[in-house]
């Protein structure tokens, strides 16, 4: 597995806070823009990146991320402008792991293989594929394993003790426990459930428990961060995109706003014990 990912929760744990999470779609609301906003994340206070790797049938995304989605497939962005991203990226940085996020299909049109060379060679260290369950393990997961890729799960407050070990099997990287059941964007959970699912997790797995799902203030990020290894930020970060492109802003502009509130949701990580 990547060692980024491992040094990165090695540095969150040392200076005692979680790690800061950020999820922000590819190529939203076109290249140049997302460009901006991804090669600020680490210097607002990003320890890992997420990348959304935009699709046109999303399933678990609330209506905030699909129109980030359906925004940079607009403006072109395909699976090949994702990973030239990433490799843009690491011409600038070498420390920070980046995770793509999405769905199976345009992996599978891609070519697995293919996929798993090219993204490994752009600087890619882990995948989260949200469509794909454990019994689908040899499809992407295993190869993902094979070839050094963390290979990241989700877990619910609905997976129970007989299925978590099923779910956590061939996990890497982190567990991302998604804090709810619904669509991203929805409101937060009761801080103290979620401190007893990140207790119940720890008895399954070593891995960092990382918090999604309505994280959208510092003050969020400083409640459950507390309880978790890291918390996750997405829907507030794609939203802040929207507003720019309202507003009619360029692509500084839009980063701007989005790394404004990174810097804010560090401090509440900092801020968290």
């Amino acid at each position: 597995m990547t060692q980024r990912m491992d040094d990165a929760f090695a540095k969150t744990r040392a200076e005692n806070r979680p790690a800061l999470v950020t999820f922000v779609m590819a190529g939203d609301p076109n290249f140049e823009t997302a460009k901006n906003i991804v090669l600020g994340l680490p210097e607002a206070g990003a320890d890992v990146i997420e990348l959304g790797m935009p699709f046109s049938d999303p399933m678990a995304d609330g209506p905030t991320i699909q129109a980030g989605g359906q925004r940079a497939l607009q403006a072109g962005q395909d699976m090949k402008k994702t990973l030239e991203l990433v490799r843009l990226f690491r011409e600038v940085n070498s420390t920070t792991p980046i995770v793509l996020m999405g769905y199976y299909n345009p992996i599978y049109i891609y070519g697995v293989d293919q996929f798993l060379a090219d993204a490994l060679e752009a600087g890619v260290d882990g995948l989260i594929v949200v469509d794909l369950p454990p019994e689908e393990d040899e499809e992407l997961c295993l190869p993902a394993l094979n070839k050094g890729l963390n290979f990241i799960r989700l877990a619910t407050p609905t997976t129970d003790d007989k299925r978590l070990p099923q779910v956590l099997a061939n996990t890497s990287g982190f567990v991302y426990y998604v804090s709810m059941t619904g669509i991203t964007g929805s409101a937060l959970s009761n801080p103290t459930n979620i401190g007893a699912a990140v207790k119940r997790l720890n008895q399954h797995t070593d891995l960092p428990i990382c918090v999604g799902f309505g994280i959208k203030t510092a003050n969020d990020a400083k409640g459950i961060g507390a309880q978790a290894d890291g918390v996750v930020v997405g829907t507030v970060l794609v939203k802040a995109v929207e507003d720019g492109v309202a507003a009619n802003e360029g692509a500084e502009q839009i980063a701007g706003r989005v790394h404004t509130i990174v810097r804010e949701l560090a401090g509440g990580c900092r801020a968290a014990r």
